[in-house]
């Protein structure tokens, strides 16, 4: 069972709220972006022989009015619940209210995560206002996906996106499931010190071609990160057949591909 552990809703729904220039962005960054539909998303995974995907909803409504809702995430898993995973998200901003959609989205709507990008909420991942949100995450047995390391929103600030402030939050929510996601780069040694010493912590290689992944990365999931490291893709910015096509040109030592793609994933995600 190959899982994806982080890939975007980008059908045209979607897609509504999300700023112009973020939009822009992207095609500059991705030269062969475009708008796939549901249908499509599952043909790559078909295509790529990934079993389940996690979809990821977006919210920064108070910063940037973006906003990939709760709703329509669960939605979508409701068309194909054997193939896709929904995580939720939520506006730390808007406190109380946070709260609460957080709990409707697990306990009502079934997500089975909260998904966070901190530049795009303009916090850093220890700010202690998002605190009570990893407090309930923690309680509610879900793990939390946050964008580390560099990205392409346009406008946006990189100083929000340190993977070193994971280490506050992973010392002091030590049962919270915390998954780093693009593995920090370009501090990537930041997270591999952070997942090294706090057993709550992963880290994913969504958005990267495998062939394009510093070597010392791969030393350390070949090595001493190896129940650390999570299949991602961050689809559609990259075909998830790109992605396995690349990784199984790496040189991988034996029963990493496996924990790579598929135990590492079922034990964050748990998937029995």
């Amino acid at each position: 069972m190959i899982i994806d552990t982080h890939s975007q809703l980008w059908t045209k729904e979607a897609l509504e709220t999300l700023p112009k220039e973020m939009a822009a962005s992207y095609r500059k960054a991705f030269k062969d972006l475009r708008i796939p539909t549901i249908e499509d998303t599952i043909k790559d995974m078909d295509e790529a022989g990934v079993d389940k995907a996690v979809i990821v909803a977006i919210d920064a409504e108070t910063t940037y009015k973006y906003k990939v809702s709760n709703e329509l995430i669960a939605d979508t898993v409701k068309l194909y619940p054997d193939r896709l995973i929904g995580f939720a998200s939520v506006d730390p901003h808007k406190g109380f209210v946070a709260i609460e959609e957080l709990k409707k989205a697990v306990t009502e709507l079934g997500l089975r995560g909260l998904k966070l990008i901190p530049h795009l909420i303009e916090m850093n991942s220890n700010d202690r206002a998002i605190y009570p949100l990893y407090e309930l995450a923690q309680e509610l047995g879900i793990p939390v996906l946050l964008h580390t390391g560099t990205q392409f929103h346009t406008g946006t600030k990189l100083k929000y996106c340190r993977p070193i402030d994971l280490d506050e939050v992973a010392v002091d929510f030590p049962d919270l499931k915390i998954i780093a996601a693009h593995f920090g780069f370009p501090w990537y040694w930041e997270t591999i010190a952070v997942a090294q010493r706090n057993p709550n912590v992963f880290f994913n290689i969504a958005g990267w071609a495998p062939k394009h992944i510093p070597k010392d990365v791969i030393s350390y999931i070949n090595g001493p990160l190896k129940t650390k490291a999570l299949l991602g893709s961050d689809y559609p910015l990259l075909s998830r057949v790109r992605i396995m096509k690349e990784i199984d040109e790496l040189d991988l030592k034996d029963g990493v591909r496996e924990l790579l793609c598929i135990e590492n994933p079922k034990r964050v995600l748990g998937i029995k």
